[in-house]
């Protein structure tokens, strides 16, 4: 299949967005809770699908959750307790940037986790999100996936771009080694995970364009019917002529001269 052109994509991408924005209204006014898990190999493009739905968001309701290396306190305790405190509340919209599945991905295979722990892990994530949807958590999985051909090529690029360097790590330089392993985690993450009540959606990120239209659709078909009516909100006219800025205390700095 071709690579989708930016102008298709922008002519597809916007209808999505508007209903992206009705959901994010329905979520307030009714008061229910997302959580969209996103997960997937190193340069997949998990951080601009994630951008691309929260873009026209109020980011006080659509939060993203990127945490890092867990300190020493959280390391002593239960695996899923330093995620609880950022499943949302009545109205929120969660988006995850990888998530408690590190444990099944890069920290069964790059040795962080014991084998025992991982298997604990595969055999306690079900429970726990049996727990997250019995409780009216509308929660969505979604695993990004692109060919190692594919990945080189995104590494190059962002190892080659000043601007996006700080995306490479050591460890992922070490990861990309080890694509073979990723997959067998993958797999057994699925096998172990993949449920009735919290299903795993796998998505071609090859052409990350076309991977989000493909992610942000399956979304928005699988939410119930999102319609609420926008509030009946009139711009009166101004009752004189528009006032331009006044300062007294502190004047604005010199604007800038290309």
């Amino acid at each position: 299949m071709k690579e989708i052109k930016k102008k298709d994509y922008k002519a597809a991408l916007e209808p999505m967005q508007l209903e992206l924005v009705a959901m994010a209204r329905w979520a307030r006014d009714t008061g229910q809770r997302i959580v969209v898990l996103f997960e997937g190999r190193d340069t997949a493009g998990k951080g601009g699908a994630i951008d691309t739905i929260r873009e026209h968001m109020n980011p006080r309701q659509c939060r993203v959750v990127a945490l890092g290396k867990p300190s020493e306190s959280e390391q002593g305790a239960w695996y899923f307790q330093r995620y609880v405190p950022h499943l949302p509340s009545a109205g929120e919209i969660v988006l995850f940037d990888r998530s408690w599945y590190n444990r099944a991905g890069v920290e069964r295979v790059m040795g962080f986790a014991k084998p025992a722990q991982v298997n604990a892990f595969l055999e306690q994530a079900p429970a726990f999100e049996k727990l997250l949807v019995d409780d009216g958590i509308l929660l969505f999985k979604y695993w990004l996936a692109c060919d190692q051909a594919r990945q080189e090529e995104r590494f190059t690029e962002r190892c080659a771009d000043p601007l996006k360097r700080w995306k490479l790590s050591p460890i992922d330089l070490e990861a990309r080694k080890r694509y073979d392993q990723y997959t067998k985690a993958r797999e057994d993450m699925l096998r172990a995970t993949h449920t009735g009540h919290a299903p795993w959606t796998l998505v071609d990120f090859n052409d990350q364009r076309r991977g989000r239209l493909t992610l942000i659709r399956d979304l928005l078909d699988r939410l119930p019917d999102t319609r609420v009516p926008e509030a009946g909100l009139t711009l009166d006219a101004l009752s004189g002529k528009p006032k331009k800025e006044r300062f007294t205390v502190v004047a604005p700095i010199k604007s800038f001269d290309a």
